[in-house]
């Protein structure tokens, strides 16, 4: 059995569906139903059973994943103790703004409990540079939010957010949070909303403006957005179980597509620590 193999089998036995798990794997669909058979050959074993109602383990398959994520951790200590030894035990996470994410939490614990060798420099970076310094050579890796120009890079996603629009509470469209009632990007048409200074990735900027042209206030940090809205009246965007202050709402966007928390580095980096704080992130954050 090859690692890349049980990596294989990992993802989908966790996503449980073909298709989620090639997206995770950066890869299409048929290559992965091929080298799932081709391991369940090898063991003599049935190890996911597949249906219209979903894909599901076996018994088999459920010792496999104990066994096959043992393996591929210690294949990951294995990498990351032979770059300490070379040298290189150093990695620089870019982090997106508001860095109290309970997946950033539970990372930050996870990746110390297994590479406590491993040097972690931490760079946040403002709503202007959603890939958090990659381009410019910054950091090694970057936890951020999609969509943004991936041209060049790899983004693997490890959650997905539904947003709301910031209101303040004496807004009168505020009033719907309090009836559990959504809106809709229409009913805020003629609003002004955040701008991000000139420069910023036009694929950010638009997402966060509902895909339309907006006017408005120009921000650079999650608070200013907050506070613009505060101050103007502006429209500010937030991902839901973020709380605002108490004098601001956020109700339920039902018509615009969830915000993706992603780690992403550049294309061909060979950096080897760079695989296993995936690996680590993508339990962290599910």
């Amino acid at each position: 059995m090859e690692l890349r193999t049980l990596r294989y089998f990992v993802a989908v036995a966790e996503e449980l569906h073909f298709g989620r798990a090639a997206a995770r794997l950066h890869m299409s669909q048929p290559p992965l139903s091929r080298a799932i058979k081709q391991l369940e050959a090898d063991v003599g074993a049935v190890l996911l059973l597949r249906s219209s109602a979903g894909v599901t383990l076996t018994p088999a398959g459920t010792v496999l994943l104990d066994e096959a994520r043992t393996l591929l951790d210690q294949a990951d200590r294995i990498r990351v103790r032979v770059a300490a030894a070379a040298g290189a035990a150093t990695i620089t996470v870019g982090i997106l703004g508001d860095s109290s994410d309970r997946g950033a939490m539970r990372l930050a614990t996870a990746y110390r409990r297994r590479h406590p060798g491993v040097e972690v420099r931490i760079r946040e970076a403002d709503l202007t540079d959603p890939t958090c310094g990659l381009r410019a050579g910054l950091v090694d890796i970057a936890l951020t939010r999609a969509p943004f120009d991936e041209t060049g890079l790899t983004v693997h996603q490890l959650r997905a957010d539904p947003v709301g629009a910031v209101l303040r509470t004496d807004d009168p469209l505020a009033a719907r949070h309090a009836r559990h009632d959504g809106l809709q990007l229409a009913d805020l048409a003629d609003r002004r909303w955040f701008q991000f200074p000139d420069g910023t990735d036009p694929v950010w900027q638009s997402y966060w403006n509902g895909g339309e042209p907006r006017e408005g206030p120009v921000v650079r940090a999650v608070q200013e957005c907050l506070q613009a809205v505060l101050w103007n009246g502006t429209v500010g965007m937030i991902p839901l179980g973020h709380t605002p202050p108490e004098e601001l709402t956020v109700v339920p966007l039902t018509d615009m597509a969830p915000s993706r928390v992603v780690a992403a580095w550049n294309e061909g980096d060979t950096n080897p620590l760079i695989q296993p704080f995936v690996r680590i992130a993508t339990a962290a954050y599910r």
